[in-house]
């Protein structure tokens, strides 16, 4: 059973039909937009179109007159068989009948029967539940695309006469101005995008892009896998890791046309490899503030739904969806929680990880579309070696605990946003104080002092940050070995984040007196950070 992507859903059903393939599944929610296609091919290619649904029975849409009133799934599917001539046949929502073996088994006939006629049997429902005994027997699984630039436009420039004279010559007169409100509705169904821009022109007499953008976003976390990020976090709120952030920064006009007429290939994504707290999933949220695109965010958890088939169905929906928006970056947190069971999948889940997985690392290696995807993970033993290999990603990056000048930016940041002036602290202390504490722990010890100094009616200090930071353990003791043997993963087949520079520790200081010297960090001595493409050869 082949699943098709890349050429439009119409041109790909034309190909299907002329190439007699005798029954096709098409996934779509938007019944009436794919069936003004059908009617827009069989009238080309002077075919009969009869649509069917357990409620109206058949009728002609193209080509013919005339209704047949049969309602019962058995006898619709005979009819079918029974027809003459070039047609092609539609069965609306036709999956829950699927759970009659005697409705499988007689679609199986017809896939058999009509390969020697000129007639198809399409299957139209909004979702691909496909039984087994099913799967060979259709051909062919389309998912119908959602609607274009085009597309949308169209809908927008419907609602343009209902808009006040004065609104449609601004808007008329800035052409980049239909292009961003076509932009913002990308993503949405036809009726969605219909119905979210008439709902603009009651509430603000124009074509608002905070409420088309606020109608997607319900839309999009409606979906259930899908999070829509806001753009709270700024580029300035990451601290350190000056090498990836010239990497992001360097490519942040990567997207548009001019960059293709440059000869640059669309950017395909990062991983982010490295110890919790160390601002991976914050530079995620800064990346979309500084490009300027939608941020969404995927829960790999979620994909592995309930329902057999489902899971497959859910990494489809999530890809389309990420393209219909696209620019857009997709951030995938704790990527290895996911994928971790890759391996075993076939034993404990029937391969369906394993399939997810595949779906997903292809698309990841093919797509052409701009969307930019950014993984992150803390546990790379538990990664499929498959996934770090060249060409999925464009970089791998490893995030270690900040050095000491990435320390002293993020206590800088932490304070300026409690309101207090860098300048009046002890930050060579407060920095010495603190290595190999994570940029997570740095923030939890200025929030631990402020609530400390809140509590004893005095201001934050200096002192009073230094005697939080004796109470807290970092990972860096806790996690020692697993740091270690990441730091040793990464040498060889990642790229630093950041070029590290050390402090010699002050004995005494902190956890230092109670716990001993602190893991050792990756690259200490001078000239070992490698600028030069990662080593990915697992």
């Amino acid at each position: 059973m082949a699943t098709h992507h890349k050429r439009s859903s119409k041109g790909e059903i034309e190909d299907l039909v002329k190439a007699r393939y005798s029954l096709i599944w098409i996934t779509s929610p938007e019944e009436t937009r794919v069936e003004d296609s059908l009617k827009k091919l069989c009238v080309e290619r002077e075919t009969r179109l009869e649509v069917w649904s357990i409620t109206e029975g058949f009728k002609t849409l193209a080509n013919g007159q005339g209704t047949r009133d049969v309602k019962d799934p058995m006898k619709a599917i005979d009819h079918v068989i029974r027809a003459e001539g070039k047609a092609i046949f539609v069965l609306r929502d036709f999956h829950p009948f699927l759970k009659e073996p005697a409705v499988v088994r007689r679609l199986r006939d017809a896939a058999t029967e009509l390969r020697k006629t000129k007639k198809s049997l399409l299957v139209l429902s909004p979702v691909t539940k496909i039984p087994p005994e099913l799967e060979k027997s259709i051909s062919a699984v389309v998912d119908w695309e959602l609607p274009n630039r085009q597309e949308i436009e169209a809908a927008a420039r419907r609602v343009l006469p209902a808009l006040p004279a004065a609104t449609q010559q601004i808007i008329e007169s800035d052409p980049t101005m239909m292009e961003r409100v076509v932009e913002s509705a990308l993503g949405l169904t036809l009726v969605e995008a219909e119905n979210v821009f008439a709902k603009s022109a009651v509430r603000t007499h124009t074509f608002d892009l905070e409420t088309i953008l606020e109608e997607k976003k319900q839309i999009i976390r409606k979906s259930g896998l899908l999070e829509y990020y806001e753009h709270r976090e700024e580029f300035s709120d990451v601290g350190g890791m000056e090498i990836l952030k010239d990497w992001l920064v360097k490519r942040r006009n990567a997207f548009d046309s001019r960059a293709r007429d440059f000869g640059l290939p669309l950017p395909k994504g990062i991983l982010m490899i490295g110890v919790p707290g160390t601002g991976k999933s914050l530079t995620a949220k800064a990346v979309g503030a500084l490009w300027q695109m939608p941020l969404l965010r995927l829960d790999v958890g979620k994909i592995f739904g309930g329902l057999v088939g489902s899971s497959e169905e859910n990494i489809r929906n999530v890809i389309k969806t990420a393209e219909a928006i696209a620019p857009a970056i997709l951030w995938i947190d704790e990527l290895e929680k996911g994928f971790s069971g890759t391996g075993s999948s076939g034993q404990t889940d029937g391969g369906t990880t394993s399939r997810v997985f595949a779906s997903f690392i292809t698309w990841l290696q093919e797509k052409t579309s701009p969307v930019f995807v950014i993984a992150t993970a803390n546990n790379v033993q538990q990664l499929p070696p498959e996934l770090l290999r060249k060409g999925r990603f464009d970089e791998i990056f490893f995030c270690d605990l900040p050095g000491s000048e990435d320390r002293r930016s993020i206590i800088d940041i932490h304070l300026r946003k409690k309101k207090r002036d860098p300048g009046q602290f002890d930050l060579d202390r407060i920095v010495d104080a603190t290595t190999d504490y994570s940029g997570a722990e740095l923030e939890q010890a200025v929030i631990a002092a402020l609530y400390d100094a809140f509590d004893t009616g005095s201001d934050l200090s200096s002192e009073g940050l230094l005697t939080t930071l004796k109470d807290i353990v970092p990972l860096a003791i806790t996690m020692r070995e697993q740091i270690e043997a990441m730091r040793e993963w990464a040498r060889t087949r990642a790229r630093p984040a950041a070029s590290r520079t050390r402090t010699p520790v002050k004995k005494g200081d902190g956890w230092m007196a109670k716990y001993g010297a602190p893991a050792q960090n990756l690259g200490d001595k001078a000239g070992e950070v490698d600028d030069g493409p990662s080593k990915i050869e697992l």
